[in-house]
């Protein structure tokens, strides 16, 4: 395994909050440009035990959360550090996430919620296996956005 999920600390909760700023359209990801996603991913309790700090090689590269929804699905959401994301990491990321996923919460289906205009992480998410539900608009980032649910069946 390359890549090593332990709960986030404070400290880790930060530095992806106040220092991670993405280009261009995907500026849309950083954790700032919601005042409501930033409190709760601030918030130790709120984080509890299901935010992960991903390290490689012992520096941050990534978040992994996951949240239950009902009968065995789970709800994952991720980031990777801007200055990794379009050189091709995702595709191992979100296999090892997946994994870690699997082996620790044994669901039966894995969903996530990705803004349609980032066709960039849909082609990964597509690529190991996630499947389009439904798109959806969400009030996100002062305004109204779409998105694309996906689920993965274990």
């Amino acid at each position: 395994m390359l890549y090593k999920f332990t709960n986030m600390t404070q400290e880790q909760a930060e530095d992806i909050s106040f220092n991670w700023h993405y280009d261009g359209e995907y500026s849309f990801y950083d954790m700032e440009a919601d005042k409501e996603d930033l409190e709760e991913f601030l918030d130790p309790e709120q984080r509890g035990n299901s935010t992960f700090a991903v390290t490689k090689e012992n520096e941050l590269v990534a978040f992994f959360s996951v949240s239950k929804i009902a009968d065995g699905t789970l709800e994952i959401g991720l980031g990777m550090r801007p200055d990794l994301t379009g050189q091709g990491c995702g595709l191992e990321f979100l296999k090892e996430g997946l994994n870690f996923v699997e082996f620790r919460y044994k669901p039966n289906k894995i969903t996530l919620s990705v803004a349609t205009f980032n066709q960039r992480a849909i082609k990964v998410y597509r690529k190991v296996g996630f499947t389009d539900v439904k798109t959806f608009m969400q009030n996100t980032n002062g305004s109204t956005f779409e998105f694309l649910k996906m689920q993965y069946e274990c």
